[in-house]
């Protein structure tokens, strides 16, 4: 923001100024649903498929000076308002932010044509992300910017690390939060990992793919309340495209019954959408936003993930997409319980993006599952 003076200026002659101011086996993945086609433009930053996030607007409310030297009461954003002719400095500008540009209007996806013995619904066009992303916050007045999330912790736009090491197949390995898993039907996707919760997905028309990371418990895991607070911190950039249905959000699977789950926070086509053959079960406000909960049941030979050949799947589907924020885990399963969506022991908890195709890559520099006791 520009700090603006006001020079000296004859009271008769002042015009008032306006301004204008958001593990087990690796062919373990159910049937998704795609993205259908379009989606209005989004308010808030940016346009494009590429997630960059949108500069803030500037507000520059200068208010009218006296004669007698009173204080303005306005100025252009920054670290401190215009000065008034002979008087005291006026007040700081308001911080503002670019409101988060909505996604597109609510369709109906089709499902991912998975592994052999999996049924595969047709699916739909799935077009390009035409949804705004979240504008940055303005500059307080001698404060510093705040992060498109309305969270300071949180570094937007974080570097991915160096060096890494590159995955291809069907893969798992590593442990505590930097446990990772590559899966893909037709086997031409990779997966970077690094000395840190972090990853690179990247697929080039690779059928069904998915490339994840984060924790890793396998049957030894438990129900979802004795683990306490589960959250997510992520931030990433996406390229190319992703075919006709795409997930970027949060995965796993429970036992007891048989659940494989879905925290979907954007995708490379529109948001939001519904899940080809759920349900709705409700809706529920999560982290500042509004999250519709689906419930749906599919079959196939991914379900020996634990052991069956029909299961369900839960799905939080996000009304407003965002590239950088965290997700309280923990919070989405006591939402599914509340309606009736329960869950058992869970496998896993991990960051995740899935594609049906296309060619394209996501960089997440931050991708980190983290449990308070």
């Amino acid at each position: 923001m520009t700090l603006v003076r006001l020079l000296r200026i004859s009271a008769t002659a002042l015009a008032v100024f306006a301004g204008a101011c958001s593990s087990g086996p690796l062919d373990d993945t159910g049937s998704g649903g795609k993205s259908a086609t379009g989606g209005s433009k989004g308010t808030g930053g940016e346009l494009g498929t590429g997630g960059r996030v949108g500069s803030g607007g500037s507000n520059t409310s200068g208010g009218t000076v006296g004669s007698g030297g009173h204080v303005g009461t306005g100025g252009a954003q920054g670290t401190g308002g215009a000065q008034g002719n002979g008087g005291a400095p006026g007040t700081g500008g308001t911080t503002v932010v670019v409101s988060t540009g909505a996604g597109g209007g609510v369709g109906n996806g089709g499902a991912p044509g998975r592994d052999a013995g999996r049924d595969s619904p047709a699916m739909g066009t799935g077009g390009q992300a035409k949804g705004g992303t979240s504008g940055t916050a303005g500059a307080s007045g001698g404060g510093g910017s705040t992060s498109s999330t309305g969270t300071t912790d949180l570094d937007c736009n974080a570097a991915m690390p160096t060096g890494g090491q590159s995955h291809s197949g069907n893969s798992q390995g590593g442990t505590g939060n930097l446990a990772w898993q590559i899966w893909s039907n037709q086997g031409s996707g990779t997966l970077t990992t690094f000395s840190t919760p972090a990853f690179t997905a990247a697929w080039n028309n690779s059928g069904d793919y998915l490339g994840r990371l984060g924790y890793e418990w396998g049957n030894g895991g438990k129900t979802y309340d004795q683990y306490g607070k589960i959250t997510a911190d992520y931030t990433y950039k996406k390229t190319g495209s992703a075919g006709g249905y795409s997930y970027i959000g949060i995965y796993g699977w429970s036992t007891n019954p048989c659940t494989e789950w879905y925290i979907v926070d954007d995708s490379f086509g529109s948001m939001p959408f519904n899940p080809y053959g759920s349900s709705q079960k409700g809706t529920a406000t999560i982290d500042g936003e509004v999250y519709k909960l689906f419930s749906n049941s599919t079959n196939g030979t991914g379900g020996s993930r634990c052991n069956a050949s029909s299961w369900t799947q839960h799905w939080s589907v996000r009304q407003k997409a965002r590239q950088c924020g965290t997700i309280t885990i923990s919070e989405h399963f006591k939402a599914w319980d509340g309606v009736g969506m329960k869950l058992g022991n869970l496998l896993e908890a991990k960051i995740l993006v899935e594609t049906g195709g296309g060619s394209g890559s996501v960089n997440f520099p931050i991708a980190k599952v983290g449990i308070n006791q």
